[in-house]
């Protein structure tokens, strides 16, 4: 436990609102006091992501992919060491260019899919892959937030100084390390047809592609210690990306 709470208070201490302008300042995105504070706690959520857990924002196509749930496939060539990509709730296995925003998702359809996996509280957690090559440094995440795409409003946001450089002790693809929690759907800024977009951005990538994937959190609000996580299992789902080349 108090390897646990360490673990996440040294990455919460990194965080600092507004350190990072990229993107979504250029596009007028702004936060306002309902906007959620993201920590990155390094706990892996368990299970092989691209077998059994629908992504967000991947490296190439995933097997499993539920046929509804759209995901942006970023498709990098050869060794890509960073990337600025969105997410998209279009279905076809769609690829978006650098900074391009995609198809919002409606916050009904996020609820449902909650719903499904018996998360009861709205709260969406999103799960990390990092891959990084061998005898190399560890791989930056610069910023990852969540966006009102109608109101230009920042929902949740994960913005380090200098961003947060994270090693994998998990490494492989399709074998998660961390979790960014701290964002709920059920929030009064946010109706059933509130539409969300997801951005990650990323530094000194060196192997396969990371991956973003949501992960349910079955009938609880607090985060969950490792031991819970282990229980929960097959409980967890989330959204990813599949390895990058070499």
């Amino acid at each position: 436990m108090l390897k646990y709470a360490l673990a996440t208070v040294s990455l919460l201490a990194l965080y600092a609102p507004g350190a990072n302008a990229d993107i979504i300042s250029t596009l007028g995105y702004t936060a306002n006091a309902n906007t959620s504070a993201l920590s990155l706690i390094a706990v892996p959520p368990p299970g092989n992501q691209p077998l059994n857990t629908p992504c967000l924002i991947c490296g190439t196509s995933q097997p499993q992919q539920p046929a509804n749930f759209g995901y942006n496939n970023y498709q990098q060539s050869g060794n890509q060491t960073l990337f600025s990509d969105f997410s998209t709730a279009a279905t076809g296995n769609q690829s978006l260019g650098t900074d391009v925003e995609g198809t919002p998702y409606l916050v009904s359809f996020l609820r449902a899919f909650l719903l499904s996996q018996l998360d009861l509280n709205g709260r969406l957690d999103v799960g990390i892959d990092v891959n990084t090559g061998t005898g190399q440094g560890p791989e930056v995440l610069q910023r990852f937030v969540v966006v009102d795409v109608v109101n230009k409003t920042i929902l949740a946001d994960y913005n380090p100084v200098g961003g947060t450089p994270l090693p994998t002790a998990n490494n492989g693809t399709g074998f998660p390390d961390y979790i960014l929690s701290g964002f709920n759907i059920d929030r009064n800024d946010l109706s059933p047809n509130s539409q969300i977009e997801f951005y990650a951005r990323w530094s000194n990538a060196s192997d396969g592609a990371e991956s973003f994937f949501l992960v349910p959190v079955p009938g609880q609000q607090d985060v969950p210690e490792p031991m819970s996580l282990a229980l929960m299992g097959m409980g967890l789902l989330g959204l990813g990306m599949i390895r990058r080349k070499a």
